[in-house]
């Protein structure tokens, strides 16, 4: 008997399908607060958190690059005052819709049994034994941070890997859901009672593994728009490989998704899984704005830098840890955005004092020309920039444009 050969997703249908579903194949509009910033973040499903500030920590990029209109005080009351959301795990540190709060539970049960071995040997000795006095510390006194525990304890400058104990008591309390994130103090978490941060609606919800599963499978194909099994686990990081492949080998038997091919920039087509209405939609995908947008380095459409690789030809490397003298482009560049084509990235730093952004070098990509028009929707975009990060002024390093 001969195959069904699966139907092949042109490059170009791919490209558009998925910033459609990362909230970027359209002109970006809408208040970027309240309702409609919430509606942005469920669509992403989380914004990953980041400390670094070159120009503007990557949630607020992030946000900023589908909302213009978008402030930072705006996800502080989402997260602080209205618990829209939370903050907890994915790959990485994320603010996440706490109305997933219940899916987390998995996580909390799984990282308990995972982490308490591993940081055993990682981190110092003694950790476990400080659970009771922050957990009654919190609960009598009201929030704490890693400065206002373990007050007595030696602190350390020698990075993550050497927290004193009563930190990593903290860290392992948020991690397995005893304490929850009720805000920061500039990037320092600040930890209290679940009980007291997350809404009583979603703490009262039980949901067993296998509907956990099953919402995480669907959740994650449903915005990716299509993927491998591999990728679906990945997008939240909540369940494995092989939970993932299981839910797909099931579904690909019942119907409810369909195996297709991807056209990669480069080598052989990809096989992933999608929904047949997800197919069914591609006629009316919006046409991709003109526009330019500067990206995080951490923008979800980017995260998984092989599928960028793949799907754009963008090929990206964050050089924060190469040394200087061998990076090629620069510590922390971003990358940039025409329709739906990666065209560059730029390395630019905001010095906050002189209210003013510069703009050290812009590369653009192979085989695309800095005409007029392309030159100054980028420069459109550096000046949205600059007033998005609270700078009066821009300037320009001579030879920026190389």
């Amino acid at each position: 008997m001969t195959s069904i050969k699966p139907p092949r997703l042109p490059n170009a249908s791919a490209r558009r399908l998925f910033l459609d579903k990362h909230g970027l194949g359209s002109a970006p509009k809408g208040n970027g607060k309240g309702e409609d910033l919430a509606a942005v973040i469920d669509e992403l499903g989380f914004v990953q958190v980041d400390s670094i500030n070159t120009v503007a920590r990557a949630h607020h990029m992030i946000l900023a690059a589908r909302r213009p209109a978008y402030k930072e005080k705006n996800l502080k009351r989402l997260l602080e005052r209205d618990r829209h959301l939370f903050e907890h795990w994915t790959h990485d540190a994320a603010v996440i819709p706490a109305a997933f709060f219940p899916h987390w539970r998995l996580r909390f049960s799984r990282d308990k049994e995972r982490l308490i071995g591993r940081w055993r040997n990682w981190r110092r000795d003694g950790f476990e034994e400080k659970f009771d006095a922050i957990l009654k510390q919190v609960s009598a006194h009201g929030p704490v941070t890693s400065a206002t525990v373990g007050e007595d304890e030696k602190r350390s400058s020698g990075g993550w890997w050497d927290w004193h104990p009563s930190k990593t008591a903290l860290e392992f309390l948020w991690r397995t859901g005893e304490l929850s994130v009720c805000g920061r103090d500039g990037f320092k978490k600040i930890y209290d009672l679940t009980e007291r941060v997350i809404p009583a609606e979603h703490r009262a919800t039980r949901i067993d593994t296998g509907e956990t599963i099953d919402w995480a499978a669907r959740s994650a194909l449903d915005r990716l728009g299509f993927a491998t099994s591999g990728e679906i686990a990945a997008f939240w990081d909540l369940i494995t490989p092989q939970e993932a492949k299981l839910w797909c080998q099931r579904a690909l038997e019942k119907g409810s998704i369909v195996e297709i091919e991807i056209e990669c920039v480069d080598g052989p087509p990809r096989k992933a899984f999608a929904y047949p209405e997800t197919l069914e939609t591609l006629d009316a995908l919006p046409e991709p704005p003109a526009r330019v947008r500067i990206l995080s380095p951490f923008d979800p459409a980017l995260r998984d830098r092989k599928r960028a690789e793949r799907l754009f030809g963008f090929s990206y490397r964050i050089e924060i840890f190469v040394p200087e003298p061998k990076r090629k482009y620069g510590y922390y560049v971003f990358p940039v955005l025409e329709r739906d084509r990666m065209i560059g990235r730029i390395d630019m730093k905001v010095f906050r004092a002189e209210g003013r952004l510069n703009i050290r070098a812009f590369w653009p990509e192979d085989g695309i020309r800095m005409t007029k028009g392309r030159l100054a929707r980028l420069e459109a975009e550096l000046a949205r920039t600059a007033r998005f990060s609270g700078c009066r002024d821009i300037s320009f390093e001579s030879a920026w444009l190389r």
